[in-house]
């Protein structure tokens, strides 16, 4: 093979590899989608999704009404969205972080999963250290959004979870929250073989990435790629 033609694959696969660096990796056949209206909005949707691999994402539950941060949303540091331009999520900041994240544990106040379930968790004692007061019924069930984890960044926010919204109209600081029911439905879909990830993004932004980053087309929310969901 010549230098030349040596040359123009490597570079060739290079561009290969940048292309297809960020979004949803192909070994993730579970995903969460949280769609925000706007990057201020507190409340939005979230929809659970499957995929044989190298498949099409087909629905599997949701809309969930859910809540982000009480400010909306802001680019965080995961598997996307950290290499975005505009605003950054920070610490105490009232926006949950958007891109695209790995799932990591399950937490709770109980011994076992409910019915169901079956993927890692940790009893109470591992987060007492996040604050999160012990018997609080918004934390008896908190899934982990790696948001900021490989290593934590100080300053860039920390200790983002999904878990149980404490009324329609208490956001957070930074978590996404939801009623219990559709949280236990989420926690009893994870599977960890299946590498689920978490997807939140504007709905604008969803619009113009979703090809880039390997998510379900906005026809699977029935927007066909124009913004419209309620504010």
């Amino acid at each position: 093979m010549s230098i030349l033609r040596s040359f123009v694959i490597g570079s060739l696969t290079l561009l290969g590899v940048s292309a297809f660096a960020d979004g949803v990796p192909g070994d993730c056949t579970q995903l969460i989608v949280g769609i925000a209206p706007t990057w201020n909005s507190m409340r939005g949707e979230l929809r659970l999704f499957e995929r044989a691999r190298g498949g099409d994402w087909t629905t599997v539950a949701g809309p969930f009404p859910v809540l982000f941060g009480k400010n909306g949303v802001a680019w965080g540091t995961g598997l996307a969205g950290q290499n975005e331009p505009g605003l950054r999520k920070k610490e105490r900041d009232g926006r949950a972080p958007a891109g695209v994240f790995e799932i990591g544990q399950v937490f709770g106040y109980e011994a076992h999963l409910p019915p169901g379930g079956d993927y890692p968790k940790n009893p109470p004692d591992n987060y007492t250290h996040e604050k999160m007061r012990s018997g609080d019924f918004a934390y008896h069930w908190l899934v982990e959004i790696r948001h900021n984890s490989d290593p934590p960044v100080p300053g860039a926010g920390s200790a983002i979870f999904f878990h149980i919204r404490r009324g329609v109209n208490r956001a957070t600081t930074g978590c996404t929250t939801m009623a219990q029911e559709n949280l236990v439905k989420l926690i009893t879909w994870l599977r960890a073989k299946r590498h689920p990830c978490y997807a939140l993004l504007s709905a604008n932004e969803y619009d113009k990435k979703w090809r880039s980053w390997n998510l379900p087309s906005p026809d699977a929310f029935g927007r066909s790629g124009s913004a419209s969901l309620p504010r």
